[in-house]
């Protein structure tokens, strides 16, 4: 692979892994939510009126990080002990911890489905060897299979959850996608030529096509169905995209306003159903891109903002936390003064896990932060 191709994709994959300017970009006196006392426990009168019982009692183990949630009363955490990781149901309102997974290796990463009836284990055996294993909620095994690779990426079809799509890497950053079928058992090599690849929708895939022998901060939006080798250009000029279960999202640069980032959602006729500009931070060779979700249920995107334009590495504002409501066509402020950290909506879309490892919970009509791990 030549210098050109392999810094490229060094970049692509430190821009979507690690931020690593997370909370540098942050100032560490500015004004903190409110962190409820010890004894004050939370609410959760909007999930079902009874109390969550926090921080959570690790049964075995280390702490490593929490993965999501299965229902709006459960969470997955995992916990590593020497060569050995453990997957754990976390039940918010009663306290208790069930052990639904044990690997003899350390786990890598674990991806929760849609819907939240699968389970997605990456585990490591080696350096270049990936295991995947597919479990049901309840730690049935439905899919077993080793990869070779130095690293994997993982994209789960939002209408079809038997088929996960898997970009593999090798140690020098060459890749190959493939798609493992959990219903016939099997995995085959898909032809694409980005290894990011997100899923429109059952049949069709969405990447940006950038151009390895020009680099610029702009690429196509690419569209290619799943059983052809025809592609199509959606957006000529975009920086990222999301796709989710009914909407795609791009982000570009303002057109009247270069020091503001647009966020656009488009249905799946592509046709633009909400707007909005935020400010944007400059990165050495590209742009901060806030941590983001979208609840389904309510239509809420959530992200966060920086009080104004300027560069990452002198940025001292902090964060507000942004809630869109895509059909109201409105916005409201929840929080300020947070970090730019990681978020995941629960089901309901009543509270958000945050933090690097999800090791905190936003109660977002109580507008507070609850700590999930003893430190």
């Amino acid at each position: 692979m030549n210098r050109l191709k392999y810094g490229k994709y060094m970049l692509i994959l430190v821009f979507i892994f690690l931020p690593l300017l997370l909370s540098a970009c942050t100032n560490k006196e500015q004004a903190k939510p409110k962190i409820p006392a010890k004894n004050e426990k939370p609410k959760a009168s909007l999930l079902t009126g009874s109390e969550w019982k926090l921080p959570i009692s690790i049964p075995e183990g280390e702490f490593y990080k929490l993965s999501g949630w299965i229902s709006d009363e459960e969470v997955l955490y995992i916990t590593n002990l020497e060569q050995t990781s453990m997957v754990y149901r976390y039940q918010l309102l009663t306290g208790k911890s069930e052990l639904i997974y044990k690997s003899e290796c350390p786990i890598v990463n674990v991806q929760i489905s849609p819907s939240k009836k699968f389970i997605l284990i990456h585990s490591a055996p080696s350096s270049y060897e990936g295991l995947i294993t597919i479990i049901d909620a309840k730690g049935n095994e439905k899919y077993r299979e080793a990869i070779p690779s130095y690293d994997l990426v993982f994209e789960w079809n939002p209408i079809n959850e038997s088929q996960v799509l898997v970009s593999k890497f090798n140690e020098d950053w060459t890749f190959q996608i493939m798609l493992l079928d959990m219903k016939n058992s099997k995995s085959t090599v898909v032809s694409l030529p980005q290894p990011f690849v997100k899923w429109l929708d059952e049949k069709k895939l969405a990447f940006l096509n950038w151009d390895e022998d020009n680099p610029a901060l702009f690429a196509p939006l690419m569209v290619k169905g799943l059983d052809n080798e025809n592609e199509q250009t959606l957006f000529p000029k975009v920086f990222q995209f999301s796709t989710f279960r009914h909407l795609l999202m791009t982000i570009t640069v303002n057109d009247q306003d270069q020091t503001k980032a647009t966020y656009s959602f488009f249905d799946k006729q592509n046709k633009e159903i909400f707007t909005f500009s935020i400010p944007q931070l400059t990165k050495f060779s590209d742009w901060l891109v806030p941590f983001y979700d979208f609840n389904e249920q309510k239509g809420q995107f959530m992200t966060f903002k920086p009080l104004n334009s300027g560069e990452v590495d002198s940025y001292r504002g902090g964060f507000e936390l942004m809630a869109y409501y895509l059909k109201k066509g409105s916005s409201e402020r929840i929080m300020t003064g947070l970090e730019n950290e990681p978020i995941n909506f629960s089901p309901s879309g009543e509270a958000l896990l945050y933090g690097n490892r999800y090791e905190k919970i936003i109660d977002i009509k109580g507008r507070k932060i609850y700590k999930l791990i003893k430190e």
